[in-house]
């Protein structure tokens, strides 16, 4: 059963041995040679399933990767029963402490992720799924390895940008407790976040 079209991958619910999975699924892009095509989802969906197993090991919750099917160029990964982060943040049922502490949590794990030299490449609530009291981390097919201090910073202007459109009421406070979380465990938080800034300034510059 399909649940989500994305504009690179496909989602479907399935089963194993009475377990639910997940099965992503890239798609072909009819624009590109088939070759290279084939190559590029290739290349991604590997890169991808190495990035879950590399974030996992990291201290950050992911869908364990069950399977790699080159020939359909999909992963066969775990379910996670939960609600996303921008669900339960736009329902309006957390107390202030509850969803500080859940920001709080996010930036951790986000300083887990860069520690180690892991983006993301689409930080946003909405793949962030709260499960068992944990917050699990989905959707790494637009990440990459790097410790280039650019590369983290754009991945934390995303989180930051994808803040103040989906949640601006609660941003300010928000995303000073993400930034919190992160700086107690990355050393080099300050660094990226600061480069944070600077391309939001370059971003405000080129949009006048």
């Amino acid at each position: 059963m399909i649940i989500k079209k994305g504009a690179e991958a496909h989602l479907f619910l399935d089963f194993i041995s009475g377990k639910k999975v997940i099965v992503k699924e890239r798609k072909p892009k009819l624009y590109r040679i088939k070759e290279l095509d084939d190559n590029l989802r290739k290349q991604r969906v590997v890169r991808e399933a190495r990035l879950l197993h590399s974030a996992k090991k990291a201290g950050v919750p992911t869908p364990t990767v069950y399977l790699i099917n080159l020939e359909s160029t999909s992963i066969i990964m775990d379910y996670i029963d939960g609600k996303t982060l921008s669900d339960l943040i736009k329902e309006r049922k957390l107390s202030r402490e509850e969803l500080v502490g859940l920001l709080r949590e996010v930036g951790k794990l986000i300083g887990r992720l860069h520690k180690e030299g892991i983006v993301h490449g689409d930080l946003t609530t909405s793949n962030m799924i709260v499960s068992g009291g944990k917050i699990f981390f989905i959707d790494f097919g637009l990440g990459d390895f790097s410790r280039n201090v650019e590369d983290l910073g754009v991945d934390l202007h995303l989180m930051k940008r994808a803040m103040e459109s989906s949640h601006y009421d609660v941003f300010e406070e928000g995303f000073s407790a993400v930034l919190q979380g992160y700086r107690e465990t990355f050393e080099e938080a300050n660094e990226v976040i600061e480069k944070m800034w600077e391309i939001e300034r370059r971003g405000r510059y080129w949009e006048r």
